[in-house]
């Protein structure tokens, strides 16, 4: 169904408001992009991020404004996790089947490439302007140098909140009536550090692989970029004995990277430089509710429901926000109120659930994928799964290489948890976890 052209407002111009953008643009709208921060296409990018893990939500959302094969130049395949435990030779996990993979692409260079599209597809950027007030009820903005300074008023028939996890959009619409939020800080922060790549460009690590050294309550990962480089991510507590805190001058770091990743010791004066040099930043899970104002504004990823990075979901449950929105536009026309009523019912238990499992899977990837119990366990799980598709569809696998709602793939994976509980009380099950017995066990718990 098609709509009667609105004037549109999109605050913030990271990943999710560029894709809005071309979206709104495709349906004929006409749209603006307001941003506090200066045109990243203009300035460095480094020192606070994770590289993204586009896997199908998100593929998808590209996928059906024709952005993906563009995209996907960018971004180089992870068919893998490639372990570094402490005292055994570097080995491989496979993600999913054959063939399936997450993509590592530079949140920056997306990002940049994101904006151009935007631009390209007719959005207006204006960088440098910062949103001071919303005036909910009439899509007004405000902006001004100063919060306390002179303000210029713009006048919209809807605004997107699209600004992060520490959203202005959202701190406006905290300040209503029956409005529920809450944050939630855990005790990890992450540093962004680099490995350069080789003399000749070339990768030092696998590049197909999503490099993991499991620490217990800290970890160290890696991702592959395009000129050869990985963007790596320290996760460690605050305070502790093993902590950002106690790492303080820069032989500290010297023996704390010769102690925990001896194998990256090549690349350890890099490494302690970006330690030094990036800060130390925080991880935060975000929910609230409702996400819409009438109808006339509405938050749209991390302004709606920041989560911890740990399943590679942030951006790509964010895309799917758009994907969903889009789907009730083409429904509802020009019934906004209707449009916006279903997003937020729709979209809000998704976003728990993808929350939940994000902190989740930070305790599996810190410590259980060096646990020989939990190795036991996903190979039986992927050994069933071989035998029988139709019934046993790892967790991992739902989130990351399946488009069905992360409500069901925490649903369901609780339920295989449980089952696998059980199965692994089998005695000498180390012995027979292929064997037929284990199998008839896991179908008759399925039951």
């Amino acid at each position: 169904m098609s709509q009667t052209p609105k004037e549109i407002a999109i605050i913030g111009s990271g990943l999710v408001g560029s894709l809005l953008a071309i979206y709104l643009r495709k349906a004929g709208h006409k749209v603006t992009v307001f941003d506090r921060r200066p045109d990243i296409r203009t300035v460095d990018f480094s020192g606070r991020s994770i590289n993204l893990a586009m896997s199908n939500r998100g593929w998808r959302a590209l996928r059906q404004v024709g952005l993906e094969e563009e995209i996907k130049k960018i971004a180089i395949p992870l068919y893998k996790r490639a372990m570094h435990v402490i005292g055994k030779e570097m080995y491989f996990q496979p993600y999913g089947k054959e063939g399936e993979a997450i993509w590592s692409i530079s949140r920056g260079v997306l990002n940049r490439s994101m904006i151009d599209l935007a631009e390209g597809a007719g959005a207006k950027f204006r960088f440098d302007e910062k949103v001071w007030d919303v005036d909910l009820p009439n899509a007004k903005l405000y902006t001004g140098e100063t919060e306390k300074g002179e303000w210029k008023e713009y006048d919209y028939d809807i605004v997107f909140g699209c600004d992060g996890a520490f959203s202005r959009v959202r701190h406006k619409m905290q300040r209503r009536s029956h409005f529920d939020y809450c944050q939630d800080f855990i005790d990890v922060g992450y540093k962004e550090l680099t490995i350069p790549a080789n003399e000749d460009g070339t990768h030092k690590l696998d590049k197909h692989s999503f490099h993991i050294w499991p620490r217990g309550r800290f970890m160290f990962i890696a991702m592959p970029n395009l000129d050869g480089s990985f963007t790596c991510t320290l996760f460690m507590p605050f305070e502790g004995e093993v902590s950002f805190e106690n790492i303080k001058t820069k032989t500290d770091a010297t023996e704390f990277f010769k102690k925990y990743f001896p194998n990256v010791s090549r690349d350890i004066e890099n490494l302690i430089g970006d330690f030094f040099k990036n800060p130390t930043s925080a991880l935060v899970t975000m929910k609230c509710y409702p996400w819409t104002y009438w109808n006339k504004v509405a938050l749209v990823g991390d302004s709606a429901h920041a989560v911890v990075p740990f399943y590679g979901q942030g951006m790509n449950a964010g895309f799917e926000d758009i994907f969903v929105l889009n789907k009730l536009m083409d429904a509802h026309g020009d019934n906004w109120e209707q449009i916006f009523i279903e997003y937020q019912e729709t979209r809000k238990p998704n976003a728990d659930a993808i929350a939940e499992l994000s902190y989740r899977n930070f305790v599996e990837m810190s410590s259980r994928t060096s646990d020989p119990k939990f190795l036991l366990q996903k190979r039986i799980e992927k050994n069933f799964a071989e035998k029988h598709p139709d019934k046993w569809i790892p967790a991992y696998s739902r989130v990351t290489f399946s488009e069905r709602s992360y409500v069901e793939a925490l649903a369901i994976g609780d339920v295989q948890e449980a089952i696998m509980k059980e199965v692994m009380k089998i005695p000498d099950i180390e012995s027979k976890w292929d064997s037929a017995e284990v199998e008839r066990k896991i179908l008759d718990l399925l039951k």
